[in-house]
């Protein structure tokens, strides 16, 4: 694949990530409107939907990134006639394996719920958490076959459908989402506990609307997907265990690498109330707990989705240089998505930490705690981002064994620290653990990267440095905007807010914009395109 190819479509692929994480942020100003009167509302939904995720890639068994690293091992040599027959069998798999994962999760969501809930004192009951989990839990029959579908098309590296499904599925959960929680609450006058279950068994219904959008997709590609597996070798009689043999090899470091950041979390549901409730402070544990993992999170993660769709777009890119051997255009796609993606994620989440206090107001409404979280969790989406990438990069180059060492290594610092630091610094701590650890495996992964790819980093630190330096260049004026901005504008007040964060944000990527194209740095990475650009408006 060529560097434009890479590029564009990384950039569909992203661009349908961004739009997704985008909703899915955006919704929460009008559920948290919604359920607001409601204690422990937002706790009570992250406790369904983090064992959601979990027994999602368990369900999705890393199968959908595995078949679309394999079908494109296969296209390279021109053996569609594999790919197609992994895909019929996959089909089938996924659908039992989506079954029986929601049989499992449903029936074991009293012993989980039990297990997160330690004192009578929480805002939140054991019974309702098991009610909230066996409500998200019939998502698990669709999203396995909807998932499969999508790495077909990544395997033929066609981003397109993964890109506008992702966007149907969030626009159809966040209706249903907000409607439900509408008439369950204000029509219906229905419990919390009654919205919060229809709240999660929204995916459900955006998993379905997504599975139909991609069975047109296919229906329509179909004749030309034919047309390629007959002009094919087809010289190649690969056998269905053989085929499963080598999935089983891709797909146990996708399950792990997939539900890295669903861990961490699960760490923190299953440990911080303990730590909490052991210095006293059982009562407040759930709203903190609800800080942690849901409000900050949801703006945490955005700069993320840049990762996520490098991790998505990556895998079939580099699988296909390392089968063919050309080194020197691995070594480029790697030089270029570590600098691509630190010079997106960097600002946004630096940007993101200065601007804590506005942003949380917006989304949220004023809360001290819920700055002061953001400020310290913002810069972690680089850590966040870096590791998704670095994940991917080692299993395009088959060393998937590594992935799961390092992220066995940073749950394990995880673990060990959370206790601990909780009780010292509350959620403070939990913030500093999830650091502490991701580093841990982002470390294992850029040594396992550099021995195997015989990768150099000399140029991505230099241009790492050049970077930072624009960051402190560029928070000058953020910050003196905003503190100017302060003492006119209240930033505890929603509509003033978003002024403040208008203003700082657009002076921000001003100023960070201008730099990279004065310096050239844009050139280098996004190439002709910017060149032109420049030009155009000089």
């Amino acid at each position: 694949m060529s560097t434009s190819t890479l590029v564009r479509g990384t950039f569909i692929l992203t661009l349908g990530t961004f739009i997704s994480k985008f909703l899915g942020l955006f919704y929460v100003i009008p559920f948290n409107e919604l359920v607001k009167d409601e204690p422990g509302a937002l706790a009570l939904y992250q406790y369904g939907y983090i064992p959601y995720t979990i027994f999602l890639s368990i369900a999705t068994a890393g199968v959908p990134l595995a078949v679309s690293k394999f079908i494109s091992k296969y296209n390279a040599i021109e053996e569609y006639e594999v790919g197609r027959k992994l895909f019929r069998s996959g089909l089938f798999l996924m659908s039992l394996t989506g079954i029986l994962s929601f049989l499992i999760m449903y029936l074991l969501a009293p012993v989980f719920a039990e297990m997160v809930i330690e004192s009578d004192e929480q805002a939140v009951s054991v019974d309702q958490v098991v009610s909230v989990i066996r409500a998200v839990s019939f998502a698990l029959i669709v999203i396995p076959v909807m998932s499969l579908i999508r790495g077909f098309f990544q395997g033929y590296q066609s981003m397109g459908p993964t890109a506008v499904s992702n966007v149907i599925e969030q626009i159809v959960r966040i209706v249903f989402l907000l409607a439900g929680v509408y008439v369950v609450l204000f029509v219906m006058d229905g419990s919390m506990t009654q919205a919060i279950g229809v709240a999660t068994f929204a995916a459900f219904v955006g998993g379905v609307a997504s599975l139909a959008l991609l069975v047109y997709y296919f229906l329509k590609r179909k004749p030309h997907l034919d047309k390629m597996r007959a002009q094919g070798k087809n010289e190649m009689d690969v056998s269905i265990k053989d085929m499963y043999k080598e999935i089983i090899l891709y797909s146990v470091p996708f399950v792990l690498v997939g539900v890295a950041n669903p861990l961490f979390q699960l760490i923190d549901t299953l440990t911080f109330n303990k730590a909490m409730a052991s210095i006293g402070l059982a009562a407040v544990t759930d709203l903190q707990l609800e800080i942690l993992n849901f409000t900050t999170h949801k703006l945490v993660i955005i700069p993320v989705s840049l990762a996520t769709a490098f991790a998505m777009t990556l895998i079939p890119v580099i699988t296909s240089s390392f089968s063919k051997g050309n080194w020197n255009n691995l070594n480029r796609q790697i030089d270029q998505t570590f600098q691509i993606l630190l010079f997106l994620t960097m600002p946004a989440a630096i940007g993101l930490s200065l601007l804590a206090e506005p942003a949380y107001t917006v989304f949220y409404g004023a809360d001290q705690l819920g700055t002061e979280v953001l400020r310290t969790y913002a810069p972690v989406a680089v850590l966040f981002a870096v590791y998704t990438v670095t994940a991917a990069m080692m299993q395009g180059i088959n060393e998937q064994r590594w992935s799961v060492l390092s992220l066995l290594v940073g749950l394990l610092v995880k673990l060990a620290l959370n206790i601990p630091l909780v009780q010292l610094m509350e959620v403070q701590g939990a913030v500093l653990s999830t650091s502490i650890g991701y580093v841990a495996a982002i470390v294992i992964n850029l040594i396992v990267i550099k021995h195997f790819a015989a990768y150099k980093y000399r140029m991505v630190v230099k241009r790492t440095m050049l970077m930072l330096i624009f960051n402190v260049i560029m928070a000058v004026p953020v910050l003196v905007l905003y503190y100017g901005l302060g003492l006119v504008l209240d930033p505890e007040s929603r509509l003033q807010a978003i002024i403040i964060l208008f203003v700082c944000g657009s002076a921000g990527a001003f100023v960070y914009a201008v730099l990279s194209m004065k310096s050239r740095l844009a050139d280098r990475l996004f190439g002709d395109r910017i060149t032109r650009l420049r030009n155009r408006f000089s």
